[in-house]
């Protein structure tokens, strides 16, 4: 488990990190989203005691980072993929990682196999793609079998067989009773790996829900009607309050009305419906609505 308790991290007047608390859980994967400049990667540099706060605590399973004598064999992490030494070879990276945490030298082949890098083991990283860079970073965080895991965008210059497999990976580590924490800004992707959400904007943090709840709360709901009879069901469902937004002459999104009082007009009024379902917005439009007010770089009007 990890927890944050009222962090705080501030550079110069800025504030990066604003009193943050939250807990993440074993055996789920959670993800930790917000805006750009939004205190994210701080907040996983504070957890990992790479950043002091000026207040506030972070522990792993009740125990501050530092504290453990071998911590590789507690928490994995990966937060930037391009920090290996180009010069040496991924076997003999995740060889000194190792070693420094007491761990046998059979654990790298181990991983490499893991992460499908067995074949370019002897090769120097300064050759690797960025999506190879990020295997061999997944790899490091692996190398200790640690029960907690922090991930900051690790799909990232991955191709698509790549993001399948670390979305089902992460799933496969969360399934072991692991605690998993990923960073992304791949909403889709997000949406189908994670079960728990936690998003943060201007250092505060703005909600910790399920998925499946996060989305209901803030993200629009509608119905979606077709009917050859389209326009007369439009103006029959505003007079009774409905918003009507015609996607055709044969079509629209109503919203305000359940799809039961719609189907109910619909028949008290003898108008075919060829369509009737309920929508809900994404993941992306949730995450949109909730963060409006804290994007702190915005582009301009084209």
């Amino acid at each position: 488990m990890i927890e944050a308790n009222a962090l705080v991290k501030r550079y110069g007047g800025r504030v990066a990190v604003d009193h943050l608390s939250f807990v993440v859980h074993p055996g789920q994967v959670t993800g930790f989203l917000g805006p750009n400049g939004s205190g994210k990667s701080t907040t996983m540099r504070l957890l990992l005691g790479l950043d002091r706060p000026q207040s506030g605590t972070a522990t792993f399973d009740g125990r501050p980072y530092r504290a453990y004598e071998r911590p590789l064999q507690e928490v994995g992490a990966l937060l930037d993929a391009g920090y290996v030494h180009p010069t040496r070879t991924a076997h003999a990276h995740l060889w000194g990682l190792a070693a420094s945490n007491g761990l046998p030298k059979t654990r790298v082949d181990e991983v490499l196999a893991m992460v499908g890098l067995t074949e370019v083991g002897g090769k120097r990283t300064g050759t690797f793609s960025l999506g190879m860079k990020q295997r061999l970073g997944i790899a490091s965080a692996m190398l200790g079998d640690p029960r907690t895991l922090l991930f900051d965008e690790p799909a990232n210059g991955l191709d698509p067989e790549g993001i399948r497999w670390i979305r089902e990976f992460l799933g496969y580590l969360a399934g072991e009773g692991r605690t998993v924490f990923v960073s992304s800004h791949q909403l889709s992707e997000m949406s189908l790996m994670a079960d728990r959400l936690i998003v943060i904007g201007q250092g505060r943090l703005i909600t910790d829900a399920s998925v499946a709840d996060f989305v209901q709360q803030f993200a629009k709901a509608w119905v979606h009607v077709a009917s050859p009879n389209m326009a007369v069901l439009g103006a029959a469902l505003r007079e009774q309050g409905a918003t009507v937004e015609f996607a055709g002459p044969n079509s629209a999104n109503v919203y305000g009305a359940p799809a039961a009082a719609v189907g109910e007009l619909a028949a008290k009024a003898g108008l075919v419906l060829h369509q009737l379902s309920d929508q809900t917005g994404s993941l992306e439009d949730a995450y949109l609505e909730v963060t409006n007010q804290s994007v702190e770089y915005r582009a301009g009007a084209q």
